[in-house]
Formats: structure tokens, sequence, C-alpha cells
């Protein structure tokens, strides 16, 4: 997962709890164009600590995996969609 992928997310999320770019910003201590060059993809990099408190203050987390090197099973999809239900998000489809 890159940057831009976590961005989408946060973007989506932040929105979801009706926070602003500066809601969060001061929050993670962090500036407001921070915020926006990760929810864009803009950042080539930005520490983890940084990335880690704007995620706490969206409810996100990031969560290590071995990489998934086969196409999901109806169940894996399942699984996923369940997660999204309880974060709060719309099923797909």
């Amino acid at each position: 997962m890159d940057l831009a992928t976590i961005g989408a997310q946060i973007i989506k999320r932040r929105k979801a709890l009706g926070l602003r770019q500066i809601d969060v910003a001061v929050r993670a201590g962090v500036s407001r164009a921070t915020v926006d060059a990760l929810e864009h993809g803009r950042l080539g990099e930005l520490g983890f600590a940084k990335v880690s408190r704007v995620l706490a203050i969206v409810g996100l987390a990031l969560h290590l995996g071995q990489p998934v090197l086969r196409r999901p099973t109806l169940e894996d999809l399942m699984e996923e969609n369940a997660r999204d239900e309880d974060l709060g998000r719309r099923p797909r489809g």
C-alpha cells in the first residue's frame, strides 16, 4: 500500500466524520498542507509517526500482513466487507 492509497482512505473517513483538514492537522500536530498533500498523494515520503497520528485522528490504523499473491476468494471479500461495515463504511457492490 502506498501513501496515495492511504490518503484516499483518510479523505473518505475524514469526510464521513465531518472533520475539516485543519481539524485533523491540529489534532495530529501537522500542517493543514501536510494533510492535504497526504490525502491527494502528493507526498513522496512522510514519517511513520505523522502518518500514524493522522490515521488515529480519523479512526484508521495500518495492519501488517503477508502480501496476497493470489486472487481473493469469496470468503476474503466477505471478510473485507464485514471489516468495512465495522468501520461505518458502505458495503461495495
